[in-house]
């Protein structure tokens, strides 16, 4: 297999800032991070480009609701989105955002190319307007029945459910989706793109391209019904606030249309990190352009951002493949953003699953060439039989065995020719999948070359024969070790921990494309620890039911329970002591204001008793009693968590004791008193801490009217 030299200029759709990505959204970022990270074992010189879309009605109609700025709206969201993404282990070249500096010049130059070139032209028409809310409203902004199939939730731009592309006026019976009220139209002026006119470089360009580039055919067909059903001028304008200004006479008050300057972001992100990036994206001869998306976004980068780069006259580069795939639903319907329906990114990392195990499955059952639907059950399954039966059992097995009976040293083997024949055709055709994008087939090509493996270990059954025969099996396991060590390769752009721990066990400390099929470099092996942990039945059922209905119907039930169940209270310690029978632990005696109590906390390893005397803290009030090593204890002090340190969470001395901790904007004459709880009840509701702030879901606690902050932990748990 030869190393290959190219470059590769790899982006994933940008994700609008202001919403938590679903397991739906994460599909195109993580297929991008898997071909991105296939490029670079490879030997491509490879960028992987990705960010936040920033601008538009959505950002600013929600920090109007929040009364806060939109910049610092997207602060916040820019923060959720790196942290998921981070988590997935997604390694971006750069993740960028719109609201940079190099954006707004990047799309101010390539709309006055576009101008210049005569490509931009001036209209007067009529808009929607909401008299109730006082401002024109954008075409996402304006809901109603869809025309064409009668979709009685459709958006202004564009129907969901058919996909038509739409203008608010087509609507029928339509209403602003802030207020409810029917808008009125009311006449505004605006510039548009000259699509029609740019038809004969795109339809010369794309005959091309979508050979060349092996285009899906979801791209391929959704593009040429566009151009099929005759291009219009687009509207690349909007009466907003928040966008990047119109450099052009009488147009000073507008911003640009988010679904012109959006795509854009891909080359301001580029050359946010890169002085040269033009010699990425002004290189077509020596720059290949892998593009991912979902079905939806597939005209704005086929047509409306390649047109927007062919009308300029310059050699940019263009785009080359189109990975799209189709939607992924979940359990009974779709996943929604805006319904907060299915598994988002914040969902999956509270579950305790691995990020690995996540990965593994949004490719397993990845949506190429139709839409698929993500069950519970199904993930269930196909963990436990495929992740964990065929790939860790093969590791595991192998590996247990070179220790038990060979003390883990690799014995010097035959290469077994036959199986090598086998195994060097599959993963050339694994390879082959790769370079075209098939990313799904390429994956369950890997666990088939694992089933091939555990099929040679079962049917040679070393386990009758190591006392009788010990060089046979050494022989056998020599093969099995490098076949084991090939997976790693294969698998390490989809599970990339997993890949690195099994390489680990081998001795092995750079995974290299370069390696598949050499039956060198490895001595010993250590032993093999467990790769992954079953997923029981009714730790399943428990997901099922925790995340049924709409996440913002989660986060709802999430804060009621708190009022209605939780009571934290303020206390001040007045006493403490060592406990007599426990090392770690401390007994305090606290002041509720309306009562005192003894409480037992683990606090030695951390603090004095100088550190905790007369201090305020927080304390689950209403928690049913126990006794820990002899010694009662009526309540719980609460304290962050990291993983590193413990941070017992003070608050002022000023706070009268027995003050009501409660949910900010909350009154404390409107929570209940509520019954005694065990400490399961209590731990059934997760409390957090998210930027030294603590909070119950997303929501911030605050004691006598501020928010409550831990002092040492930035991220982590409250206990």
């Amino acid at each position: 297999m030869m190393e290959k030299k190219e470059r590769r200029l790899i982006t994933s759709a940008l994700p609008y800032v202001n919403n938590i990505p679903h397991l739906g959204n994460l599909i195109q970022v993580l297929s991008a991070d898997v071909f991105s990270r296939y490029c670079k074992i490879r030997g491509y010189e490879t960028l992987y480009i990705c960010g936040t879309d920033e601008y538009g009605t959505a950002t600013e109609t929600r920090a109007l609701e929040e009364g806060i700025t939109p910049q610092e709206l997207c602060d916040r969201y820019y923060k959720i989105h790196k942290e998921i993404y981070e988590w997935f282990n997604i390694d971006f070249s750069d993740f960028g955002r719109t609201s940079r500096p190099e954006h707004t010049e990047i799309t101010q130059y390539i709309f006055k190319k576009l101008d210049e070139n005569g490509y931009i032209s001036e209209e007067t028409n009529e808009q929607t307007y909401c008299e109730h809310c006082g401002r024109f409203l954008a075409d996402r902004y304006v809901l109603g029945t869809c025309p064409y199939c009668g979709y009685e939730g459709a958006r202004g731009d564009q129907c969901e459910n058919c996909g038509k592309l739409l203008d608010p006026t087509d609507l029928i019976n339509p209403k602003c989706s802030v207020c409810g009220n029917a808008p009125v139209v009311k006449e505004t002026k605006h510039l548009y793109i000259d699509l029609p006119a740019i038809l004969p470089k795109l339809q010369k360009w794309m005959d091309k391209a979508a050979k060349e580039g092996f285009w899906a055919n979801n791209a391929i067909q959704m593009t040429n019904a566009w151009i099929r059903d005759g291009l219009k001028k687009r509207c690349i304008t909007r009466d907003l606030k928040w966008g990047i200004p119109v450099p052009k006479p009488g147009f000073e008050n507008k911003v640009f249309y988010v679904w012109f300057d959006a795509p854009i972001g891909y080359i301001s992100m580029t050359a946010h990190i890169r002085k040269d990036w033009e010699s990425w994206w002004k290189n077509p001869e020596e720059v290949k352009l892998y593009q991912f998306i979902g079905k939806d976004n597939i005209p704005f980068h086929t047509v409306i951002f390649p047109s927007s780069l062919l009308g300029t006259g310059e050699n940019w580069t263009m785009l080359y493949h189109m990975s799209s795939t189709e939607y992924l639903n979940y359990e009974s319907g779709k996943f929604s953003k805006s319904k907060g329906i299915g598994v988002f990114g914040t969902d999956a990392k509270e579950t305790g699953i691995p990020a690995d195990v996540w990965r593994f499955y949004i490719f397993y059952n990845r949506p190429e060439k139709s839409d698929a639907v993500f069950m519970w059950k199904d993930f269930q399954e196909k963990v436990n039989g495929e992740l964990i039966g065929n790939l860790s059992n093969l590791v595991n097995r192998t590996l247990t065995f070179v220790d038990r009976y060979f003390e883990g040293k690799l014995r010097e083997g035959e290469r077994d020719k036959a199986f090598w024949e086998r195994v060097v055709e599959m993963e050339e055709e694994i390879e082959n999948l790769f370079e075209r994008v098939e990313l799904r087939e390429a994956f369950r090509r890997i666990f088939a070359l694992s089933s091939v493996a555990n099929k040679k270990f079962q049917d040679e059954e070393p386990w009758k024969v190591v006392k009788t025969d010990p060089d046979k099996v050494a022989n056998l396991l020599w093969n099995l070790v490098y076949l084991i060590r090939d997976l790693a390769i294969l698998i390490y752009p989809y599970m990339p921990e997993t890949a690195l721990k099994i390489s680990s066990f081998l001795g092995i400390e750079e995974i290299s494309w370069k390696s598949l099929g050499k039956l060198e470099g490895i001595s010993g092996v250590s032993r093999a620890k467990l790769l992954f942990t079953r997923l029981e039945d009714k730790e399943i059922e428990e997901f099922r039911e925790k995340f049924s209905g709409s996440q913002k119907s989660r986060e709802e039930n999430l804060l009621n329970n708190f009022r209605e169940r939780i009571d934290l209270r303020v206390a001040k310690i007045v006493e403490i002591q060592r406990h007599p029978k426990a090392d770690r632990l401390y007994i305090e005696k606290i002041d509720l204001g309306f009562e005192q109590r003894q409480i037992v906390s683990g606090l030695v390893p951390y603090y004095s008793e100088e550190e905790l005397l007369n201090k305020n803290i927080i304390v689950v009030a209403n928690l049913k009693a126990a006794r820990l090593r002899g010694v009662e204890s009526k309540g719980m002090l609460l304290a962050a968590d990291d993983g590193k340190s413990v941070d017992v969470v003070f608050l002022d001395s000023d706070v009268k004791p027995g003050t009501r901790i409660v949910l900010e904007g909350d009154r404390e004459e409107d929570y209940p008193n509520p019954g005694e709880i065990s400490i399961d009840e209590f731990f059934e509701i997760p409390i957090t801490v998210a930027d030294y702030i603590v909070k119950i879901g997303n929501k911030p606690i605050s004691c006598d009217g501020k928010i409550v902050r831990a002092l040492k932990v930035k991220e982590g748990k409250v206990r």
